[in-house]
């Protein structure tokens, strides 16, 4: 159970009489006359309508109402309380003023609110809903300078729709119509409801947009509704075009011509350099598409690939969206604009422009970071980046970085042992799929096919030098703004050791002399051991937590095989001791999946919750026995299980304390389960709280004598780590830094039993807080 000492019971209480006083204390500030407002309550009197029928319509009323009284926190209105204690400021700057108008809240009083304007408000709005004869009144209650408002609607019956008419005539535009009618929003039973109508007037619009009629708009469109039919509460409704419609909004508008300026500027148009209409003389015309590109800085045929449009095509909204869509995701335009300008008004003809204003081709980018993490390692890393937006004239982007790092331990009980990382690595993304093949996207999303190079020098000093190269070629497409796909045909790694020292090798083999014993440790051969890894990868990620919904989800899920054809052809099979070699090195063979699953919810304007699980599986077989070490599952750290420092954890009830060795390494595993929550509050403006708990854990697929309770069992629940804690998150637009501190409440190397430590927290005690209290130091969120 935690301790709390006198001090702390003290401040507690201190805390509590400071809140229980402000929640009576704020009326004393009120001149004679001033009623503060506590907001509204409205009754309905209806006895037709169903219970969550007259919920939902009250609950919408009540957001109609104006003013809001001010905010309150369990009944208590600290915000007015801090205004009104903080004296008047000087000067609109400063502490004070902060204080007073920025975290405080100016009284709201019942002379503020206007109860004619509120009433007229609920019965517009019920009106809207279908109770035409809907009737509001009001009435006050106040008592010890409080006031609050009952407003009373009575709805009278709701009106229903009785028929839908869609009146039939000549033209074309009407034509369309009439094939929208089976579908309409508008259904006969169903309540009169203003939104429904807008709704139905933007999908008959949606629908007319997409058949040429480029001058349309919901506003066009009329919906009279007719109630004198019948002495029954019904409405008959007629949908049709307003008499005053334009005539330009009721002809289809095919294109004539597609004219892209590829090196658009806004000054240049200004004086005339290209002027529209554009001067044909400067014109390149690449299969109908005329192009004003004088320097000769695209590839015409990039925008054959990207725009939809052709000569003589019906204008179309989806099209129009995509071909925008594809120019912006080609990554090497600052600025799209689209222009239609009527070319023969008689045929309805308008010519497409796009005007392309391109990024900078090249930049250089220096990155520095300095950094400190659990194992006492202090040190700082160098990037120096440089794209270019546009190698080959065709938006091919190609990346490429040089870096390097180091980490120097300073203090703790372990040995120096300093890490130095070097490396280089370059990307080609190419705007299409190049294969053999055939591949048709007609997405918003240009796909496109990677090609990636990187080599890093490792040398952990005392310990051993590692070499890696890597190397992929893949696709990677989106079907639309929630799916996407990445797909590595080939997935290369080749890790080769150099400079492997006795300390290291002492400490695989273990030393048997009592006065320095060590025991051995032969997990730690895979970290030096020659690797070569190969084979295809896929990942799938849907995620709409870009929309405005109060329920959101985000997934991922990827596949990797190493190995596999290469294994079957050639027979492999390391455990019969017949392991194959390519190049003199021992090709990893394995099946490794990955699940991470997110959802998302908001509680209300400022809070939300996030939840997390993520499952992962790696099985060895044929010409492996175990998972490569750099394929292997990690938990810990400041986006994983944050009561646990990183890479510390697991496998399974295996004690790390065990270990006899004069250096710290990683704890990993072949299989990977972790679950995460957190509810997230927004205090002021860029400042940001979160309580958060997290639980999981890996374990090995085979049993390692070295790691003793690594193996997954079906006792694997009793081996799952727990923690919690409290954060901070500062959101700067540009980026968010986060501030998590957790402690563990459940660790799976302690004896059955004792595995739980609500018992052993003691936030008074200094060794206590320096063992579980872990302060994690991020960048964005964790999830």
């Amino acid at each position: 159970m935690m301790k709390l000492n006198t001090s702390h019971f003290k401040i507690v209480a201190t805390l509590s009489l400071a809140v229980i006083i402000s929640s009576c204390s704020n009326t004393k500030f009120l001149q004679d006359g001033q009623l503060l407002y506590t907001g509204a309550k409205i009754n309905i009197k209806n006895d037709t309508l169903a219970k969550k029928e007259k919920s939902r319509l009250k609950e919408a009323l009540q957001d109609q109402l104006r003013p809001k009284p001010n905010s309150s926190f369990f009944g208590l209105r600290p915000k007015l309380y801090i205004y009104n204690i903080t004296k008047e400021p000087k000067k609109q700057k400063g502490i004070r003023y902060w204080l007073k108008y920025k975290v405080g809240e100016k009284p709201v009083l019942l002379s503020d609110v206007d109860r004619e304007f509120n009433k007229k408000i609920i019965v517009n709005y019920s009106e809207n809903k279908g109770f035409f004869n809907a009737k509001a009144s009001s009435d006050t209650i106040s008592k010890n300078k409080k006031a609050h408002v009952i407003y009373t609607l009575k709805t009278g019956a709701r009106y229903l729709i009785s028929q839908v008419n869609f009146p039939k005539d000549s033209t074309v535009i009407n034509s369309e119509i009439q094939l929208l009618k089976d579908k309409t929003f508008l259904k006969v039973g169903n309540p009169f409801d203003l939104d429904v109508i807008k709704a139905e007037r933007e999908r008959i619009d949606a629908h007319l947009k997409n058949r040429g009629f480029y001058y349309f708009s919901p506003d066009n469109i009329i919906v009279q509704a007719d109630s004198t039919v019948t002495k029954k509460p019904e409405v008959e409704l007629f949908v049709k075009l307003k008499k005053n419609t334009p005539a330009i909004s009721k002809e289809p508008f095919t294109i004539d011509k597609t004219i892209v300026f590829a090196d658009y500027n806004i000054k240049d148009l200004k004086l005339g350099k290209y002027g529209i209409p554009y001067n044909t003389d400067s014109v390149e015309i690449y299969n109908n598409i005329h192009i004003i590109d004088p320097e000769n800085k695209f590839k015409p045929k990039i925008f054959d690939r990207t725009l939809y449009f052709d000569k003589g095509d019906l204008y179309n909204r989806k099209d129009h969206n995509l071909s925008l869509n594809r120019l912006i995701s080609l990554g090497v335009f600052k600025f799209v604009k689209n222009e239609f300008i009527i070319s023969d008004s008689l045929n309805h003809k308008f010519d497409a422009y796009y005007l392309l204003t391109p990024r900078p081709f090249q930049s250089l980018r220096l990155e520095t970071l300095g950094k400190t993490n659990s194992a006492n390692y202090t040190g700082g890393e160098v990037n120096l980046n440089w794209t270019h937006r546009n190698f080959f004239r065709g938006a091919e982007q190609l990346k490429a970085a040089i870096y390097g790092a180091a980490d120097v331990q300073v203090g703790g009980p372990k040995d120096a042992n300093n890490i130095i990382r070097v490396g280089a690595n370059a990307q080609l993304s190419i705007p299409r799929i190049v294969a053999p093949f055939r591949f048709h996207s007609s997405s918003a999303y240009v796909p496109r096919t990677n090609i990636n190079v990187g080599y890093e020098y490792l040398s952990r000093t005392q310990l051993y030098t590692l070499h890696s190269f890597t190397t992929s070629f893949g696709y990677l497409w989106k079907e639309n703004e929630r799916k996407e796909h990445d797909l590595k045909v080939l997935d290369v790694t080749v890790v080769a050791p150099q400079k492997v020292t006795e300390k290291y090798l002492e400490q695989i083999s273990g030393n048997p002399d009592p006065d320095n014993y060590i025991a051995p440790n032969p997990s730690l051969q895979r970290v030096i051991d020659k690797q070569l890894i190969f084979g295809p990868t896929y990942s799938y990620t849907y995620t709409n937590t870009m929309l405005p919904r109060k329920n959101t989800f985000y997934y991922k899920g990827s596949v990797d095989l190493a190995g596999t054809i290469t294994g079957l052809v050639s027979g492999a099979d390391a455990k019969a001791g017949k392991q194959k070699e390519l190049f003199n090195i021992p090709f990893s063979q394995y099946a490794k999946m990955e699940h991470d699953f997110r959802y998302y919810r908001k509680v209300n304007v400022k809070s939300s919750i996030a939840t997390r699980f993520i499952a992962g599986i790696g099985y060895p077989y044929g010409n492996s026995t175990s998972m490569p070490y750099v394929k292997q599952f990690f938990v810990g750290g400041s986006n994983s299980i944050r009561a646990f420092r990183a890479r510390t954890l697991g496998p399974g009830s295996y004690d790390p304390r065990t270990q006899n060795a004069t250096f710290f390494f990683d704890q990993s595993g072949d299989i990977k389960l972790e679950m995460n929550a957190e509810y997230r509050a927004n205090i002021y403006k860029f400042l940001n709280a979160a309580v958060f708990a997290d639980a999981g854990n890996v374990w090995l697929v085979n049993e390692d004598p070295a790691r003793p309770g690594g193996k997954f069992s079906k006792d694997f629940v009793k081996e799952i780590a727990v923690g919690a804690g409290v954060g901070l998150r500062l959101d700067f637009s540009i980026l968010i830094l986060r501030l998590d501190l957790a402690t563990p409440l459940r660790i799976p190397y302690y004896p059955e039993g004792e595995r739980w430590t609500f018992d052993k927290i003691d936030f008074g005690s200094g060794a206590w807080r320096k063992d579980n209290l872990i302060l994690n130091i991020a960048i964005g969120y964790p999830f």
